[in-house]
């Protein structure tokens, strides 16, 4: 017996941030459940890597080396694409600082990377009818910022925020093309780069005692929910925040 709701067969789908983390996850899972992945990201190398990982589709999978910061970057990767089903955009990055130093340098950095970089890469498109009829739109979000508020986390909250706003605006105007437009919420994931912030393993690890399920997220848990909103599965969702945290936001 074949049937799987869930399955990718046949659409072509694009990850952004797909050289590490969730987003290098996220493409090798939705490769693994058939789908023709066009991943981009910002360092070849580690592109490349993710490249490798991906599971055979006849050598249909395409790389993109592109900053998503620069309009250059931005137009390399609109300009190489034709028409996907689906797209999961996934970069970002942290910032861990007190309000009272939180420059509008700072804001400007994390919102040029987490938000406009992002919407923009959205915004066109849409606007250039790219994504398909019917195609899905899975935007990275976060509890931090939507969910839970901690300290030292406006600047990147605020980002996660916007995303979320964006996201129910997008998916009212995207739906006449039955284009559907969710956020998922992570808590705290598991990746190397939760290793090289300002916390030190003790005050992570009191961090994870908070959660009810006694763990963090791995980038395995995010990728399947993912993949639920790009699949058929999910053809009545749009406008959803899904929050993933083992328990965190209760």
């Amino acid at each position: 017996m074949n049937y799987n709701p869930f399955s990718l067969n046949g659409k072509t789908i694009l990850v952004t941030g797909a050289s590490s983390g969730i987003g290098q996850t996220t493409a090798i899972e939705c490769s693994k459940m058939g789908a023709t992945l066009v991943i981009t990201g910002r360092n070849a190398e580690r592109l490349q890597e993710t490249f490798t990982k991906l599971e055979s589709n006849n050598g249909d999978h395409q790389q993109v080396v592109a900053d998503l910061v620069t309009d250059e970057g931005v137009n390399t990767l609109i300009s190489s694409l034709k028409k996907i089903d689906g797209v999961v955009l996934c970069a970002g990055r942290g910032c861990t600082l007190p309000f009272q130093f939180a420059s509008r340098e700072k804001f400007d950095e994390i919102f040029n990377i987490n938000f406009f970089s992002q919407t923009e890469v959205l915004r066109l498109l849409y606007k250039k009818k790219i994504l398909n009829k019917e195609a899905s739109v899975v935007i990275i979000d976060s509890i931090g910022g939507t969910k839970r508020y901690s300290n030292g986390n406006s600047i990147y909250g605020a980002s996660k925020a916007a995303l979320l706003s964006i996201m129910k605006f997008c998916a009212r105007e995207f739906a006449p093309r039955k284009v559907r437009v969710n956020c998922l919420c992570p808590g705290m994931v598991e990746t190397p780069l939760l290793h090289k912030g300002s916390l030190t393993e003790e005050q992570l690890q009191a961090d994870v005692d908070r959660y009810p399920l006694k763990r963090y997220g791995r980038p395995e848990d995010i990728a399947y929910s993912a993949i639920y909103l790009l699949s058929d599965a999910s053809s009545w969702v749009t406008g959803h925040d899904l929050v993933i945290d083992g328990g965190c936001s209760i």
